[in-house]
């Protein structure tokens, strides 16, 4: 074939491609942490997304930790020594330290089995910042359980790895009562996204062996992109249907803000009180909602009047003006390629031209 004439490779075959290559990379530098990786992931693909769950015998695992090893190690060099000396006390010196790591154990699997854990519904946030949702830990049993830690599972993250054990977040739930607990990650990337799956666990009373569980969320949670720190002045207004007058005034101030200068009479309703603290004792340079202005323009932010090229630069500007209208009180429209939000003011429309720039 000319290579001339050749189709370009699409780019779902180049991302596929490259993702092959980095799992063969790290395949080839750490085979065991690939392994358990591929493992892990294996894993939370055969547990069933929800919100709700009350851990049962067949959801909670124990394994004995290094403490644990170490005591059992222990125990046998005793149990030896006493055989071979005929020590009647360290025959019972073994034996209790034997009966209380098994005490511990059946202890430390009860404390999360039947417990119950709920997610509450978390809010949207922004890309790049941590975001923050609430576990609600019920125990229904007549005697408290202690040390349960709750965390965020990411098995592809070295980094996290290596500093899990800040990212714990421990408590106490009470008996007949319950607890709630605070899970904090951060979103890589706007979008609508599933919450990321989560591990509890305990060593109470011991910490010879630890009980731990998997659990997938079913929730998911909504990330719009990271607002502009510095933005530009908001567009001009667009003058209605009907408006040549008012469309050449607009292009000659060049800018929409939607007020004007306070005159005596105007209602205290339509006062600018984020900018009150620049105005003197006469009233100089307090302002007010232009409502007439505002009738005969409308303020639309549009994807392609951005004056830049980057899309996700595109979609951080124009959250960042979404965010400086709804302060100003102003009714804006947005323009996306895919999708056109009418004029409007208010959280609820805010919320719509956020969650549009999200899913763009």
């Amino acid at each position: 074939m000319n290579p001339t004439t050749a189709r370009p490779e699409p780019v779902e075959g180049l991302r596929k491609r490259w993702a092959g290559a980095n799992l063969a990379r790290t395949a080839s530098l750490n085979p065991l942490g690939f392994i358990r990786n591929r493992l892990q992931t294996w894993f939370e693909a055969r547990l069933q997304p929800t919100d709700n769950v009350t851990l049962t015998q067949r959801t909670v695992y124990i394994l004995p930790t290094r403490a644990g090893l170490m005591l059992g190690i222990t125990l046998l060099v005793l149990l030896v020594a006493s055989i071979n000396y005929q020590l009647n006390l360290g025959y019972l010196l073994t034996f209790l330290l034997a009966g209380s790591a098994l005490v511990g154990m059946y202890v430390c699997h009860g404390t999360l089995r039947g417990l119950a854990m709920n997610l509450i519904a978390p809010h949207a946030h922004y890309a790049g910042a941590t975001a923050t949702f609430y576990v609600r830990l019920t125990n229904g049993r007549r005697s408290t359980r202690h040390g349960i830690g709750l965390s965020v599972l990411n098995p592809h993250d070295v980094a996290a790895q290596k500093n899990r054990e800040q990212h714990w977040a421990w408590t106490d739930v009470p008996a007949q009562g319950s607890s709630v607990v605070q899970v904090a990650f951060t979103p890589a990337r706007r979008g609508l996204h599933r919450l990321p799956t989560l591990t509890a666990e305990t060593r109470y009373p011991l910490g010879t062996f630890r009980v731990w569980t998997v659990w997938r969320p079913a929730a998911q949670i909504m990330v719009y992109p990271v607002p502009e720190p510095y933005p530009p002045p908001l567009p001009p207004g667009e003058p209605r249907a009907g408006g040549a007058a008012a469309a050449a005034r607009a292009q000659s101030t060049g800018e929409f803000d939607g007020v004007r200068g306070y005159r005596r009479g105007d209602p205290m309703k339509l006062v600018v009180w984020r900018k009150a603290a620049k105005a003197d004792e006469q009233g100089n340079g307090l302002v007010v909602r232009d409502t007439q202005q505002a009738q005969r323009h409308e303020l639309w932010l549009d994807f392609m009047q951005t004056g830049i090229a980057d899309t996700e630069h595109k979609l951080s500007r124009l959250c960042a003006w979404i965010l400086q209208a709804d302060k100003l009180g102003l009714d804006y429209g947005l323009r996306l390629p895919s999708l056109e939000v009418k004029p409007g003011s208010g959280e609820a429309h805010k919320r719509q031209c956020l969650e549009a720039l999200a899913l763009c």
